[in-house]
């Protein structure tokens, strides 16, 4: 690691926290859409609370992968 180029473990971390936040508002908009809002305000949420959850998981499994199946330098 030289200079400002984040390391390999900062990078995961960053992009659970991202997954995580964007899980975090999927959730919070399907929980709103199916309850409270009504109409096509309600479709509305609901298909963007669906696109959120399935961009979270898409970036955690980005994040996984390079976790397991990263080139180790040392060999």
């Amino acid at each position: 690691m030289t200079g400002n180029v984040p390391g390999r473990h900062a990078v995961r971390r960053r992009r659970q926290l991202w997954s995580g936040v964007l899980a975090l508002i999927g959730l919070v908009l399907l929980i709103i859409g199916l309850t409270i809002a009504d109409g096509v305000a309600a479709w509305v949420e609901v298909i963007v609370a669906v696109v959120l959850l399935v961009v979270a998981y898409l970036v955690q499994a980005v994040a996984r992968r390079d976790t397991v199946y990263r080139r180790d330098d040392g060999r």
